[in-house]
Order: structure tokens, then sequence, then C-alpha cells
């Protein structure tokens, strides 16, 4: 369970913690080599090319000098104790090698071997544990090191073939491989921070994460992740980012089984319930990305400088056809195109060729004459309407193109006079254009590649935008309900689950809604309760133990007598026990289901779907953390698939929407107040209509019932 107080302390306590291994005064390279394409090699002429001003120790037994530098035969014979040792060793020395390094002073190490030994399953616990014991910070093992920009440390186990140019991005990534391909070949992704943290022995993502946000240099995060080690500390990080103002972009690998599966192979990380990582990430404003294209696009326009604006995107193009392209484009993936004012139409109007429309996306292209003041001028108009929050020029830029050159130029001089991101797309995703990406994204002008990825990132700007300004307007901390100790103090006693009129009584002291009802044990008992409640009548069985009424026949529907309610009873008490209850039918167009997911790692989750018995089959679910706004209540039901319903379909009456969100929201409360105590609790089916929504069965069973609280990750 997430302790936000540990981890803002926790964060606090261990600043500085990365410094000996991103920040060293001196470092061993052992192993280090001559041999060609040898890691060990590599591992050298990343250091010296990287400009490290510290000391710098070789060390092999094969040498007596290495690249210049004296090469000692173990880490025992050097001058004097080292920073940091990285370690370019075979698994067989590895353990030998800690044990060397610890003894010898070093206070950190990175480790690019797999730490697997046939027959020895313990020898990666071995040397986390001697490393913790030790206050030796590990980055890997499985690692491929990293690149530190702001202190001029490469550490990583593969050749930089150029030089790297700083900025702002600080990229941690779990697969070494994932981030290489990142790092190596678009010279467009500026880094401040490159970390490959592979079996996290010892140091985070989260450390990482945190060690970023204390660096001046960092604009954004961008996390390739299989899993979460360190709940807490992770996500007070994310905390940290949103009151910096430093966007978190995710990768969150393993989403599929099989995918999962793989995770728990490569790294020993258990990948975790994708529903609950993606809730998280929309809790904290984390943007979410698909793969690596989405990621580089994402991170490029939110490390150029500039954040975007209220309103739409608004583009200029030289192109109908590739209008047509992104317009379609970007209604698929959700992205509002800017509804432009009359003044802005009017300068289009007064500035396009004949022929040409002024609407935006603008087809800017006619005649061809003077096309560069054309375009700049048709540009700045969009770029100053109150209604563009992003702008972009479409063009599949090519080097070798006196018309591109003069289209940068357009984008230059527009950018000079905005304070909006302008962002110059490319159609198509070849790599053409490097001169002309370079000048741009420079200068503040993000050059994205590819028609979906970089509408995603402009869909991302504008989501984290809107995360921003709802979390400046968040309200003030939700007290405790005033029967949430009652409650407390009943399941934490209860060794079975609560019985249906039991779980209404919960239910209806958070505010959400019941039907009228009884429970009755006898045939005259229930027929009293039939006057009670009026006709028509539900009758279903409430013996304990049964938790499912309908896969046993245990559900009696439209009652309209008392003789109809006598046989009923009857029935059901011959074949399931004499305990029913009786409700009153409910009225309603759409049958829903409310949950609450106990996650170990995360906390309480609050789940709404559509389907009733359908749950399953249908799969429309949705997810958000506990406790949750009225904000991310309406968010979670506009993105169930079949949210239309609510609307009213075919002449049905639209249901109450507002009752559904207050609804989900009392239900998050309860999550926030009881949800450690409680390993499931299922409201199926929730019965929406136009007068609100009533829980129509409700199922509570308590932690001490057999329930193991949460759904585990690690």
């Amino acid at each position: 369970m997430l302790d936000r107080e540990a981890g803002i302390s926790g964060a606090e306590a261990q600043r500085g913690r990365l410094d000996a291994l991103l920040r060293p005064r001196s470092i061993a390279l052992v192993g280090a080599s001559k041999k060609r394409n040898s890691v060990g090699s590599s591992m050298v002429r990343n250091v010296l090319q990287g400009g490290f001003d510290g000391e710098i120790h070789a060390v092999n037994p094969s040498y007596r000098t290495l690249y210049g530098y004296p090469c000692h035969p173990d880490l025992a014979s050097l001058p004097g104790p080292v920073d940091l040792a990285v370690l370019s060793v075979p698994n067989r020395v590895l353990e030998q090698v800690v044990e060397e390094a610890i003894a010898h002073g070093v206070k950190a190490l990175v480790i690019f071997a797999s730490a697997e030994v046939e027959g020895d399953e313990g020898l990666r616990q071995r040397i986390a544990d001697r490393a913790r014991a030790a206050g030796v910070v590990i980055c890997g093992a499985n690692c491929m090191g990293f690149f530190n920009l702001d202190h001029g440390l490469h550490a990583f186990s593969a050749l930089q073939p150029e030089t790297m140019e700083k900025g702002g991005l600080t990229c941690i990534a779990q697969s070494g491989s994932l981030l290489q391909a990142l790092v190596f070949n678009d010279e467009r992704l500026r880094f401040n921070l490159a970390v490959s943290t592979g079996q996290e022995l010892g140091a985070t993502a989260a450390d990482f994460m945190h060690h970023a946000l204390d660096q001046p240099s960092t604009r954004a995060i961008a996390l390739v992740l299989e899993a979460i080690r360190d709940p807490d500390r992770f996500v007070n990080a994310l905390e940290r980012a949103r009151e910096r103002d430093i966007p978190v972009i995710v990768l969150k690998l393993g989403k599929s089984a099989a995918g999962a599966a793989f995770a728990l192979s490569h790294t020993g990380a258990i990948a975790g319930d994708t529903a609950v990582y993606e809730a998280l990430f929309r809790r904290h404003g984390v943007i979410s990305v698909r793969d690596l294209d989405e990621l580089a696009a994402t991170a490029m326009l939110l490390t150029a400088g500039r954040r975007a604006a209220p309103g739409g995107l608004s583009a200029i193009l030289d192109s109908g056809g590739e209008r047509q392209l992104i317009v379609d484009r970007a209604e698929d993936l959700g992205v509002p195109l800017a509804e432009i004012g009359a003044q802005t139409r009017d300068t289009l109007a007064a500035t396009l060729d004949y022929g040409l429309t002024p609407v935006n996306p603008v087809d800017a292209w006619g005649t061809g004459r003077d096309f560069e003041a054309v375009f700049e001028t048709c540009l700045s108009a969009l770029m100053r309407d109150p209604a563009t929050g992003i702008g972009m020029f479409v063009a599949d830029l090519c080097d070798n193109l006196d018309l591109h050159d003069a289209y940068a130029g357009v984008c230059l001089s527009v950018a000079r006079d905005s304070d909006k991101p302008l962002v110059l797309m490319t159609n198509f995703g070849a790599w053409s254009h490097r001169k002309l990406a370079l000048r741009l994204a420079r200068a503040g002008v993000a050059v994205l590649d590819g028609t979906t990825p970089s509408l995603r990132a402009v869909r991302h700007a504008m989501d984290y935008r809107d995360f921003r300004a709802r979390a400046a307007g968040s309200g003030q901390p939700r007290p405790e309900n005033p029967r949430a100790s009652h409650w407390r103090e009943l399941l934490a006693g209860r060794d079975a689950p609560l019985t249906e009129d039991e779980g209404y009584a919960l239910l209806a002291d958070y505010g959400i809604g019941t039907p009228a009802h009884r429970v009755a044990v006898t045939r005259e008992e229930a027929i009293a309760a039939a006057r009670d409640l009026g006709f028509p009548l539900v009758m279903k069985t409430a013996q304990p133990g049964i938790l499912h009424k309908s896969d046993v026949g245990g559900v009696v529907l439209g009652l309209d007598s008392e003789d109809a309610v006598a046989r009923a009873h009857d029935a059901l008490a011959a074949r399931l026990g004499p305990r029913v209850l009786l409700s009153a039918m409910v009225d309603g167009q759409a049958e829903m289901a409310f949950g609450l997911l106990r996650d170990a790692q995360f906390g309480s989750f609050v789940m709404v779907a559509f389907g009733g018995i359908w749950i399953e089959l249908l799969r429309d679910s949705q997810l958000a953390m506990a406790p949750l706004g009225i904000d991310e209540a309406r968010d979670m039901i506009g993105r169930l698939q079949l949210a239309p319903v609510l609307d009213g379909i075919r002449g049905a009456p639209p249901c109450d929407k507002a009752a559904v969100a207050d609804a989900l929201v009392r239900l998050g409360d309860l999550a926030s107040d009881l949800g450690d105590v409680i390993a499931e609790l299922d409201i199926n089916p929730v019965l929406a209509g136009e007068g609100g929504i009533t829980a129509l069965d409700c199922l509570v069973v308590p932690v001490a019932a057999g329930g193991d609280g949460g759904t585990g990750h690690d």
C-alpha cells in the first residue's frame, strides 16, 4: 500500500544517494580491453569520448597500459579508493569482483553481466544483499550502463559512434536495447541522462527519476518499464514531477499475457495488471505511449521548450491530399482541430490564391507565387488565433530540396514571434532530412515523423496541458465517512462475506442508491415483507455462502401477488435454504457494474463497466485510483465503449449520467476508507435510468474471509 508521507520523507533522505554512481570523482573500468568490438573496449572508449574529468583507472591483468592509462591487475592494486567501478566481467567471476570492490571501498557499481550462473539461483540476491549491507549502489545487473551528459560520464557497454549533444530529456529504461535505439539513432533526442537499469538489484527506475528531478537541466522524463519495483518512491517521483512541471512519458512493456511472461524471464520482474498501471498513470498525468516512435515524437515535442496553449491544432500544408489525411487521422486519434476565428479567416482569404479555401487545416499552395510570404502570413495568422493551442506545418522534408529549406525558414520566422509550440510534421517516417530537422529542433521547432506518432504526440501534449489545468484546480482532501469506523471494525472481524442486506447498508452509508428491501426466513415473514414493500418484487436467496445467486437459480423476478411470493419462497427454501431477500423492482435503461480492486502495490481502485451478466464477455470497463473526483468519474464513464447507451438509444430516455458519476465518487470514498479490509467488492448489476442509479446486487468479501487484499505485481 502506498504511504505518501513515507515516500516524501524518503525522497528527502535519499537525495544525493546516486552521486557516487552518476557523479563520481573517480572510476575504475574493470575488464577494460583493446579487443575490437568487445564490451571492455567500448566501455573505455565511451568514457574517454564523453570527456570525464575525474580519475580513470583501467583494470585488467592482461595489460600494463591501455589507451594511454596505466592498467592495474585488480582493484586491490589501485593507488587509492574510487567512487565507481564499472564491471565488464563474466558471470563466473562476478561475485568475486563485487566482493573485491566492496573491500576496496568502492561506493557504486555498474554491472553489465546478467548475474546468472547455471545451478546458482541465488547469485543475484546475494550480490544485491551484499551491496546493500555495504551501502554500495548498483546499476544493473544485466544493464548497459548510462550516459550522464551533465557530468560528462558515458559508462555504457556499447560504443556510441558520434558525439552526443546535451539536452533536457532523461530516459530511464529497463531494456538496454530499447534505450540504445533511442540514444544512438536520432540526434533530435537530446539527453541530460540516459540509463539502462536492467534487473535493478540496487538503484531502481524511481531512484533515477528522483535524481533527474533534482537536476535543473531536466525538461521531461521518458520511461521504458517492465515493472515498478519501488511503488511508494515511484509515485512520490510522479508527484514531484507534477510539482516541477516535468512531463513523464511511459512505454509500459508486458501488457499482453505473453509479454508479461517474457518480462518475468528477462529481468525477473512481474509485469502487473495493465489496467491498474493505466489508471495510475492517468491519476498522475503520466503520458502512456504504445511504441518507441510515439515515445520519441512525444519527447521531442515536450522538450522543445513550449507548452500547448488552450485550444486545438492548426495546420498548414501544400497538398489537398495531405489535408484529407491529417483530418482523417486527427479524428481517429481524438486530436481537436482549432475552430479559427473570423479575423484569421479574413487574413487567410486575403492571402491565399484564388480557389483556395480559408479553413483549418490550410492548403496554402496555389500557383506558388510568393509562396514563402503566403505561408508565413497564413501560419502566423493561425498561430495568433486564440483557438490555436499547437501549430503545425506539414511537409515531407528532404535536405536536398530548396523548397523545403524555404519551408524551414518560414517555420523559424513564425516560431520566433509566437509563444506557442510549432511542429513540422512529415507524413512519411523515412530519415532524409537530418540537417533540416536538427536546424529546426535546435531552434525549438520539433520535427516529428509519421502521421500517426506525430498526431499522438500532439494529443499527448494537449492531454498534459489539460492535466496541469485540472491539477491546479484540485479540491481539498475528503473527510472520512462518519460510519467508516463501524464498518472497519465489522469487516476486520468477519471471516465470511457480508450478507446482501449488510452490503446494501454499507452502500447506503456512503450514499449509493439501493432498492427498498426486507429479509425473511419463513413464508409468513416473506408475505409480510411483500405487503410492506408493495408489488412487483424480486426475491433472491440470502443463504450464507451463496455468492453468485443467478448461477444457482437463486433469483425470482416479477412477483406480483402474495401467492406468488409464497410459492417462490417455498421453491427457494426447498432448493437453497429458507433465508431470502425481497426487494422492489426498479426501472432503468442500462445495466452497469461497479467494483473495488485492491492492488498490493498501489492501493484501491474503482471499476465501472457495462454488462450485468455479460460483463465478462463485453469486457468494457475502466479503472481509476481511489479516491476520485467528479471529473475523473465523468472521464471514466466517457471512455467506456458503450457510453452512448447512457444518452438514450432507439427512443429510450437518457440516463442520469451525473448520478452515475456521483455514485463512482462515493464508491471511491468507500474504497479510500475501507479498501485495506475489503478483498472484493462487486456491485452488479447497477441499474441506471433517468431517475438515477440503483445497486441491485452487492458482494462484499472481507480480507479476513480469505481474500489476499489485492493483486500482486512483485
